[in-house]
């Protein structure tokens, strides 16, 4: 049985797969699209990367992750604009080696609060400074940044940017083609402002991925791991995912999961659970049966 056809698997869903069996398990299961994460791609080389991807016939949908670039300039700061500027350059390769209808997307998570700060409103503002310096390399590349908001809970260790305004807020200085966001179900659907948000974001043509995986209380002691399929918690993902559908949204939908229990399941049991809840939550919403 094949996978809706817009359903595209995040490489961190299965964890523990190495590239070349996450690639070889998201074409068995029927995907026609992956995500890649740098850590996997660079322990086998860019260039080799590449051409795996390339051999498969998958759609390349995102690149994960760059950002954290919050701190106070000095070598720590140069060092992440200079790997973030690296990134760009691998997001260039992958995409020209996926299949047609690859995207150049390059996710952004701001980071965190530095060692010892209480200056949030320092850290955004160095976001923004951040994301000014890479637009130039993102723009000559042929990449489009999606700054990605990730939940409150993340606000001192990973993400600064909290919700879809304040991303967009951030984007909007620039051409829609170079700096976008990432509409993530698991870090915006507490919002009450994500509706209007969500069509803001349409309306300005800056929705880059729109990424789904869902909600479920209790969290574990480490809530970076407690997202789940999408059905098996809280989010409405019809609201949601007509939100982005009637902005003409028309991309690969990416699964993105953190989760322990996930992690250490086989993996072809894990791409097949990824296509039958994709399948149950989100499909019955999309408008478009295929990427443009």
């Amino acid at each position: 049985m094949s996978a809706h056809p817009r359903l595209s698997m995040n490489q961190a869903t299965l964890k523990y797969a190495p590239l070349d069996e996450a690639l070889r398990l998201v074409v068995a299961g029927g995907y026609e699209s992956i995500g890649l994460w740098r850590e996997p791609v660079l322990d086998v080389g860019l260039a080799e990367a590449a051409r795996r991807l390339g051999d498969t016939g998958l759609r390349f949908s995102t690149y994960c992750r760059g950002g954290f670039f919050t701190m106070a300039e000095g070598a720590a700061r140069r060092a992440s604009i200079d790997d973030n500027r690296r990134g760009i350059e691998e997001t260039a390769t992958l995409a020209a080696a996926g299949a047609p209808g690859s995207t150049p997307i390059f996710v952004l998570v701001a980071g965190g609060l530095p060692e010892g700060s209480h200056d949030l409103v320092g850290a955004r503002e160095r976001v923004a400074d951040a994301i000014a310096e890479l637009v130039p390399d993102a723009e000559a590349a042929g990449v489009t940044l999606a700054i990605e908001p990730l939940h409150p809970m993340y606000a001192a260790d990973r993400a600064v940017v909290s919700t879809l305004g304040q991303a967009l807020d951030l984007a909007e200085p620039f051409d829609p083609a170079v700096v976008g966001v990432a509409v993530d179900t698991f870090h915006i659907w507490w919002d009450p402002e994500v509706l209007p948000q969500i069509a803001r974001a349409g309306a300005s043509r800056r929705i880059a991925t729109y990424q789904v995986c869902d909600w479920k209380t209790p969290l574990p002691a480490d809530v970076l791991l407690s997202r789940h399929y999408p059905g098996d918690g809280v989010i409405d993902f019809a609201s949601l995912t007509r939100a982005v559908e009637q902005t003409g949204y028309d991309r690969d939908i990416e699964v993105e999961i953190f989760n322990q229990q996930i992690w250490d399941a086989p993996w072809p049991e894990v791409v097949a659970r990824t296509a039958e809840s994709f399948g149950a939550a989100v499909a019955p919403h999309l408008v478009a049966s295929v990427t443009a």
